[in-house]
């Protein structure tokens, strides 16, 4: 089977995953449900999407490439029986090339039963922990993350009273970041890492239980959030009602700040902080510590937008609607040119001209990372008559790659590892061109009840890197097919 390519002509950090699970105690249609949940959380992943369904005991599947609302149709939809446990996944990857055999839900049959996992993150001991599972005999049909835990749970199961401690023990084994869904026949359970790098939720809906990536996708359906999964912690699911427990690793917690920049939605309550809230206080932030005169403020869809009403509060400025998004492009196709590639980019992004002609613009953008979006933007709003345009950018600058599932470029590829802030505004032609200090990133999540990641920004990380980069050395063999 052609595994499919992945554009690479991306200016934007993207996550890997949004994971969403219910434990029917109620009569309701949890195929639905997940349905729209997984359509709250379509920002996390738009790759791959998929649904089980667990109904007496039994998964069935529906999972395919593409977006949510190309994956499911009415007619697949109803193979699926609303049973009583449901789990979800849209998927981003950072691989170059994306194989159907990792979409997910990944549904696992071992000697006790079947697993249905749905993962968010980056295992950092994952080519050990593989290569030692390969070693003694494990065969698989992916390079995900996640098929690696299912086999840690079933090897686990084996020595263990019950799947909870598989799951502990599997927990006490892995390194990295990861928020998991897992379903077994009559259990959901969720955990996440012990330093919380990947958000999860707990939700309710009557009487029934729902996890989520985001609260966004629990008040989507109709359900209420509960609580945010603590790092480190276990919560299962079941007939008899919902316990927690958590593994025997206890690390420094560290969420991802980049959440609160860009992967969130803005209506999503993450660790105790508001998202939208976060960026409005980034933009304030960043006109405090960078100011400006100008005539109009504008941020870019959809991230930046914000920001900027945050940024044009706190200086005054008027806030104004620059640019229109097209949303229904999708991902530059394979095998398209640098001409082609530049003109999906003219038509991704428009300017308003009667907006901005003749007046000093103030542009905020959530981050730059090779630089191709943001000189786009300036030549654009000069281009339509801009007698100024000012970048402000309502994060750090990226100088470090991400080994914890944020899809970040090696740190020698990215733009501001080269340059520095001056000579980056020559090359996008800005007239200024500041970023949101360390300090003031951090204080944009104040509120928030664990620790913080800024290692992309600041080099230091809280928790080990991989010693071993793992390489699919069948990787080019395959792809040719």
């Amino acid at each position: 089977m052609r595994s499919v390519v992945v554009d690479k002509y991306r200016d934007k950090v993207n996550d890997e995953c949004g994971v969403f699970g219910i434990f029917n105690n109620d009569d309701l249609d949890i195929v639905s449900l997940t349905h729209d949940g997984l359509f709250g959380l379509q920002h996390r992943g738009q790759e791959s999407a998929g649904i089980t369904v667990i109904n007496e005991g039994e998964p069935y599947t529906v999972k395919d490439l593409g977006i949510v609302s190309t994956v499911f149709n009415e007619k697949n939809l109803s193979k699926l029986p609303s049973g009583k446990i449901s789990v979800g996944h849209v998927r981003y990857t950072s691989h170059e090339y994306l194989d159907r055999a990792a979409t997910q839900p990944l549904v696992m049959r071992y000697m006790e039963g079947s697993l249905a996992l749905a993962s968010n993150g980056a295992i950092t001991n994952f080519a050990e922990i593989r290569q030692k599972l390969e070693i003694g005999g494990a065969i698989f049909q992916s390079n995900s993350h996640a098929e690696v835990v299912g086999y840690m749970i079933s090897t686990h199961v084996i020595d263990s009273d019950n799947i909870e401690q598989a799951v502990l023990k599997t927990m006490n084994d892995l390194k990295g970041a990861y928020s998991i869904v897992i379903s077994s026949p009559n259990k959901l359970i969720g955990v996440r890492d012990p330093h919380g790098f990947k958000p999860l939720c707990l939700g309710k809906i009557n009487n029934s239980y729902v996890l989520s990536s985001e609260s966004c996708a629990i008040d989507s359906i109709g359900g209420e959030f509960v609580r945010d999964i603590q790092p480190g912690e276990m919560v299962v699911i079941d007939d008899e009602g919902f316990r927690s427990y958590y593994c025997d690793k206890k690390k420094t917690t560290s969420l991802c700040l980049f959440e609160y920049i860009y992967v969130a939605r803005p209506d999503s309550i993450i660790d105790g902080v508001n998202v939208n809230l976060a960026r409005r206080k980034a933009g304030e932030i960043l006109f405090k510590e960078n100011p400006v005169d100008a005539d109009i403020v504008c941020g870019v869809p959809d991230s930046g937008l914000d920001a900027a009403q945050g940024y044009a509060s706190a200086s005054g400025i008027k806030y104004a609607t620059a640019f229109i998004k097209n949303k229904y492009i999708g991902r530059t196709p394979d095998g398209v040119g640098a001409d082609k590639k530049q003109r999906l980019l003219k038509t991704r992004l428009n300017v308003i001209k009667n907006i901005v002609d003749g007046k000093r613009v103030v542009i905020i953008d959530d981050s730059i990372i090779h630089g191709n979006t943001s000189a786009h933007i300036v030549k654009v709003l000069k281009d339509a008559g801009a007698k100024e345009v000012h970048v402000r950018i309502s994060s750090p600058e990226f100088i470090h790659s991400c080994y914890f599932g944020m899809d970040l470029p090696k740190s020698e590829d990215l733009i501001s590892n080269r340059y520095n802030v001056e000579e980056l505004r020559k090359l996008i032609n800005a007239d200024s061109l500041k970023f949101l200090s360390v300090d003031g990133l951090h204080s944009i999540a104040e509120g928030c009840n664990i620790g913080l990641c800024d290692g992309c920004f600041t080099g230091v990380y809280h928790a080990d890197k991989p010693k071993i980069i793992f390489e699919d050395k069948f990787a080019n063999k395959i792809k040719k097919y």
